[in-house]
Order: structure tokens, then sequence, then C-alpha cells
């Protein structure tokens, strides 16, 4: 065995967690992304999805992939820089920067490559890239690529980056990157705040916003519309495989910042483009959310009801203000046990555990869809309820 395979063979952490029966990850769905999926042939209510709209299995954003097929074909063959671009994207950029209000937006093959291959472009040796610590991992990925020196912050705590802008050069650029609506634990960032330091110490500020659009701003415009800073955010991040239905993700910003990173950023050049149904079905989504906005008062329905719901029975639930609900459960063992008995009462949740969080910060994270019944949440409210007593984790 060489060196490589004999590290890796030690590594048996998720067969240990397969041997008790409580491995709770690559779980098989035999069906569409809906309210209900199927799992081993078994109807399962699902509230670990992304699909903040519920626009995943729309008739409208099927046909308009179907069609884009049908003319384009299932790939373009190439990166966007080279023979990669369609007028499909042309077209999706300019309904995305009109979408949150820039002058122009640049469309990536995925979100995650929208931070690596952003972040390092914007900022180089000696500048200085300042994060919320609960940033979604694609952006501490990002700072590995980038030159500059990488500040961390406690958790929308002002004080904390002030602290830090004031050691920063002030000649130097100074990129504030934050989570517009944090994925595990749910709460919006201080944008308002931000942006008075930003102004104070001449900073940037990007917004990742993955899992902002579609829920909050103007017509699920994001969180700077949210807030009324629009103007005062210099990039907005977003992807567009939670609420906008397909896969991919973008960059917006004023023109010349987006020319800058079209022409210097290496997943973007590297990297074959999204595919023409999936550009499509973002088009195809972006004119139903604005066309149908009760979507969105909907989900925000349903989310307070769950909220409130939750906190009535007793689960701690940290400072979540979205359809993000994170169940703090503080015990690794009692958040995969848990997990795994909702799933044979047929309620799938997402569990986060260490190392992904410290082992007193896990959790399961119960999130909502604008299609999501009162119905359907009483069901698992009953369930959880139900097995969370039996593992003493509310009384």
């Amino acid at each position: 065995m060489r060196i490589l395979q004999r590290k890796f063979s030690h590594y048996t952490e998720p067969q240990k967690f397969m041997k008790m029966g409580l491995y709770p990850f690559f779980r098989v769905i035999e069906s569409d992304q809906d309210t209900v999926v199927s799992i081993s042939g078994k109807e399962v209510l699902m509230f670990g999805s992304n699909s903040y709209m519920g626009l995943t299995n729309h008739p409208k954003i099927k046909e308009a992939a179907k069609k884009a097929i049908d003319k384009y074909g299932t790939g373009c063959a190439g990166s966007r820089f080279l023979n990669g671009t369609l007028d499909l994207h042309i077209e999706l950029e300019t309904k995305l920067a009109e979408f949150v209000k820039k002058d122009a937006a640049l469309v990536f093959s995925t979100g995650f490559q929208v931070n690596i291959g952003v972040i390092p472009t914007v900022t180089g040796r000696n500048d200085y890239i300042l994060l919320d610590e609960l940033d979604h991992a694609s952006i501490y990925e990002a700072t590995r690529l980038s030159f500059a020196k990488v500040l961390k912050f406690r958790h929308n705590d002002m004080q904390s980056l002030e602290k830090l802008l004031k050691k920063c050069d002030p000649h130097r650029i100074k990129l504030i990157v934050v989570d517009g609506i944090f994925s595990m634990d749910g709460d919006i960032v201080n944008l308002p705040e931000i942006v008075k330091l930003a102004e104070k110490y001449e900073a940037t500020i990007m917004v990742d916003d993955a899992h902002a659009i579609g829920v909050i701003g103007k017509q699920g415009s994001g969180t700077a519309s949210h807030f009324g800073l629009t103007n005062k955010v210099d990039l907005i991040m977003g992807t567009f495989s939670k609420s906008l239905a397909a896969l991919g993700g973008f960059i917006a910003s004023d023109s010349d910042t987006i020319n800058y990173i079209k022409h210097h950023s290496r997943s973007l050049i590297f990297s074959a483009s999204i595919t023409p149904a999936s550009a499509a079905s973002v088009l195809a989504a972006l004119e139903i959310i604005k066309s149908e906005p009760e979507r969105i008062q909907k989900l925000w329905e349903i989310t307070h009801y769950a909220i409130d719901n939750f906190r009535r029975l007793g689960f701690d639930i940290g400072h979540t203000e979205t359809p993000i609900i994170p169940l703090f459960i503080r015990d690794n063992l009692k958040t995969l046990a848990l997990t795994k008995k909702l799933l044979d009462e047929g309620i799938f949740v997402n569990p986060v555990v260490s190392p992904a969080v410290s082992k007193d910060s896990t959790l399961i994270r119960f999130s909502l869809m604008a299609t999501h019944t009162k119905e359907q949440i009483d069901i698992a409210l009953e369930k959880i309820e139900k097995v969370a007593k039996q593992l003493n984790i509310i009384r």
C-alpha cells in the first residue's frame, strides 16, 4: 500500500456511524425535489431543501429547460472565455443585473466558483479580507487562493469588525465579505452597521446572497435591497441552486469591476459554462418570482408559523429570522440519532455536526419552501417533538 492510500485507510469515521445505523449523508432521493420526496420507495416530508421558492419542478421552468436543450443542445463544450458564451448567457446576465439593481453581472458555473473566482481576483498581496466567522465554507476556501491578509471577526459583531479595520493599512483594499442570510443559523447580517464601518474606513463590501435571493428584499432581490442599501454594497453574489431552481452562480457590481473579473477570474476562464438548460431555467425562475409575489408572502407566513411553534415547544433555535431554522442539539450523537429517527418517521432534515461546527453547536437544519403547507409543518412539528422528547432534547 502506498503512502497516500495508507493515510486514507485510517479514515474510518463514516464507517463508525454506519455500524451504529446513524450515518446521515448521501441519502438517495428517487423523485423530484418537492415538499414530499421518495426515499427507498417511501414518501418522506422534505424539510432539508434549499429550494426556498419551491420552483424546482415548476412546469414553466421545466418547459424553458426543454426548449433550451432543443435549441442549444445539452452543453456548451467550453468556457465562457472562449467558445462557451451563448446569447442566453448574455440575456441572463442582463436580467440578473436588473434584478439586483447593479450595472452588470457575470455568470459562473456554480456559486462556489463565484466566491473562489472573485475574492482572490479583487484582492492582492498586502490587501485585506475581513470575514464573519460564520461565513460559508466557499468564502473561506477562496481566501486560501488570495495573497491578501485574512482577518476574521466574531459573528455579526461590529465592535470586533471595527477593531480589525483599525489594524488595516488605510491605503490598501479592505474587502468585507459576509453572508446575507447565514446558511446554518438563519439570521441576517447587520448590513446597515457594516456599511457605516465601510464608509468610515474606506472598505469594500461583498455580500454572499446565496440564501437571500428569493427570500428577502424587493421581489426577493436580496440583502442589500432588504435594507435599502444596494448602492452601498460593492459586490452582490448569488447562486442558482436554491431559489432559482438550477445550477450556477453570479456576481453583480459596477461595469468596471465586472470587466476586470471577467478577464482575470481563473474559475470563470478555466471552467465550462453553465448548460443552456440551467440558464433558461434561471431566466424562467426570475420571471416567476417577479410575477408571483404571493410565493414570498407564503414563505414568510409559514416561516413565522414554524418559528413560533418551535419556540413554543421549547427548542433552542438561536437568533434565526428566516426560513432556515436551526434546532440546536449541542450533542453529536443526539443530533445524528434525531436525524435517523425522524427519517424513520417520514421527516427529512439535515444534521450539522462536528467538525463542520464545534461539538457544542451541533444542530438540525430545518428549512422551508414556499410550497410547504401548514398541515405538513404540523406533521413535522408533532414528529420532531415526539422524537426530541424520547432523546431528552426537550422536556
